[in-house]
């Protein structure tokens, strides 16, 4: 995926704005706001910018399903032994209200396409999540077991807290 397919992008124009362009990231899409005056050509060059410096503080650009399996296959060595199997882990376009989803019958994870612009670190502790999932299907003690064998699961569970989409929690 190039730079400039990183995120979907709305852009607002306003007529009260005379100089500055700013821009966001809200619920996985690019929100850039800019004088009603100015150039196409030369909003795109700003926009082009912004979504590299953008990029640089995330760490990272949005992934594939092909790196999403490749991410799956290294935490399932590192906190599972190896021993989980699955047939299928992809990005997801329909899931607004959660991040991920796992169906163990099947063995079928869907993360939610919005992780793909988050930290590693929180894409990851999603993956360990679903991943724990294909052993225990609700999130009892056990499936907390699991799941918090990832250094970084509080962490996580904060940073999507904060941005109001974190269910589930233990007890």
């Amino acid at each position: 995926m190039s730079e400039q397919e990183a995120w979907p992008i709305k852009i607002i124009r306003s007529k009260k704005r005379k100089k500055t362009v700013s821009a966001e990231l809200k619920n996985g899409e690019l929100v850039v706001r800019a004088p009603a005056r100015m150039s196409k050509k030369e909003l795109n060059g700003i926009i082009e910018k912004l979504q590299k410096r953008l990029q640089n503080k995330m760490g990272h650009t949005p992934k594939t399903d092909e790196d999403l399996e490749a991410i799956a296959q290294q935490l399932n060595e590192t906190y599972f032994n190896g021993r989980l199997q699955w047939q299928s882990i992809r990005y997801v376009t329909n899931q607004n209200k959660r991040f991920g989803s796992c169906t163990p019958s099947l063995g079928t994870i869907r993360i939610s396409h919005r992780l793909a612009t988050m930290p590693d670190w929180v894409l990851k502790y999603v993956v360990v999540h679903e991943l724990a999932h294909l052993e225990e299907s609700n999130h009892g003690p056990n499936f907390w077991a699991l799941v918090n064998q990832y250094p970084l699961t509080e962490r996580a569970r904060g940073y999507l807290m904060a941005i109001g989409l974190e269910e589930d929690a233990p007890n």
